[in-house]
């Protein structure tokens, strides 16, 4: 065995959590004869790398936890030496010994020099050199594509923890209140990417309390949501409409001393008139019009269709012949939010909030709905789930393509291929 200086720690400890180094006639860097009875079980929080791992130093077992690092030296370089959460490592596993390492009370700690079986390395260099759309794409063949469904759980629970890390931040800052940060989590999902970020200032500009005083009156909506937008701005003169708005906007603007965006913020190249954000706010007020206490009710929805009812909503007459203000179009249609939009507002909003909101509330049928709801949903049509398709994994659900957009975004993307059941199996073989 060569090492290669530029792996990266992670491998030691694949290599150690596999038992996959050489285990005969493995010695202490003093010459004490070591058995490894169990390797322990990865901690992935601080504290050291493995607990509760039990060997054999001579004729003396031991358990405790295992510590694993490049250099020995690298245990002072982490201040270990002075954390008595590190008193309890029994060994010390490393590739290169340059130091003697003790414990707090300066007593030594066993080490030994972790060898394994070059191909291991070698393999997964090669991942790390790739250069192709995932590490793994020329080899992604010999692997049992059962693997991969496998990890499908494991990877659609990563997937709803990202998400409901930010809405719990979101909840922190609203001082718990869910129905204020289920309306910014919906409006930044209403901007389907392109204009996520103006969405969301513009809900915290514009606090759900507020609208809930207008809730029965679609005009009023429309006018503070418009206004606090910065698209009532761009022009002095125009139709009914618009001057309607603008002037129930002037009125409530000085009533709730409200602060308005900057329009330029708002993006309409490159998008369908459909997704126009002028569209998309109409969408939005009318979602709020006609749906009070909208998280409450989706608390109690137990069918995926019932929930879909609920965003079945569309834009307000003027814009069946309009894009923009002032500009008619050519064209006359109802502009409803499409079943792909609901559907994309459901798997980005609906879901985690009844995930984090199980969680938290100990309601775990919530969190058990919330899965059940994904397997409902048709699997999503983007560039990623295509190219997945090109490899020859297929999707069945939403659940299946939210596990392999974070397998390519979390993992892929990363070059986490020890952390992925594909990778682990490559570098073995």
């Amino acid at each position: 065995m060569s090492a290669l200086n530029n792996l990266p720690e992670e491998f030691l400890q694949y290599i150690w959590e596999n038992k996959l180094f050489i285990a005969e006639n493995l010695k202490t860097t003093i010459g004490e004869v070591v058995e490894i009875i169990e390797v322990g079980t990865r901690n992935t929080d601080s504290g050291p790398d493995f607990f509760n791992a039990k060997i054999k130093i001579g004729d003396t077992i031991w358990a405790g936890n295992i510590e694993i690092h490049k250099k020995s030296s690298d245990w002072q370089k982490h201040m270990h030496q002075t954390d008595k959460a590190y008193d309890s490592v029994i060994l010390h596993v490393v590739e290169n010994d340059d130091l003697p390492v003790k414990r707090s009370n300066k007593e030594l700690i066993p080490t030994i020099i972790l060898n394994y079986l070059e191909r291991l390395q070698t393999n997964y260099q090669n991942l790390l050199d790739a250069k192709t759309w995932i590490s793994c794409q020329n080899q992604f063949h010999k692997v049992d594509p059962i693997i991969l469904q496998l990890g499908f759980n494991r990877l659609m629970i990563d997937r709803l923890e990202d998400k409901t890390g930010e809405i719990l931040e979101r909840l922190h800052q609203n001082k718990n209140d869910w129905n204020e940060t289920f309306y910014q989590v919906t409006a930044k999902i209403f901007g389907f990417k392109v204009n996520a970020i103006p969405f969301e200032l513009l809900a915290k500009s514009l606090p759900l309390q507020i609208l809930a005083k207008h809730k029965n009156n679609l005009h009023q909506l429309e006018a503070l949501l418009f206004g606090n937008s910065g698209l009532l701005n761009n022009q002095l003169l125009g139709d009914d409409y618009y001057l309607k708005l603008r002037d129930e906007y002037s009125f409530l603007y000085k009533k709730y001393q409200l602060k308005g965006l900057e329009s330029h913020l708002w993006k309409f190249m490159r998008l369908r008139p459909g997704n126009f954000p002028t569209v998309r706010i109409s969408q939005m007020a009318a979602l709020i019009h006609r749906s009070h206490g909208l998280f409450s009710k989706i608390i109690e929805i137990e069918n995926i269709e019932n929930l879909k009812e609920l965003f079945k909503v569309k834009a307000s007459v003027y814009w069946y012949s309009h894009y923009n203000f002032n500009k008619p179009s050519k064209r006359n249609s109802q502009k409803k939010l499409g079943e792909n939009s609901i559907n994309t507002l459901i798997i980005n909003v609906v879901i985690p909030f009844l995930f984090v909101f199980g969680e938290k509330q100990n309601k775990h049928h919530l969190k058990n709905r919330a899965l059940e709801f994904l397997e409902q949903l048709p699997p999503e049509n983007n560039s990623i789930i295509t190219k997945w398709g090109n490899l020859g994994v297929g999707s069945r659900s939403a659940f299946e393509t939210q596990a392999l957009l974070q397998l390519k975004n979390i993992y892929c993307e990363k070059k986490k291929c020890l952390n992925c059941q594909i990778g682990v199996k490559l570098v073995k073989t």
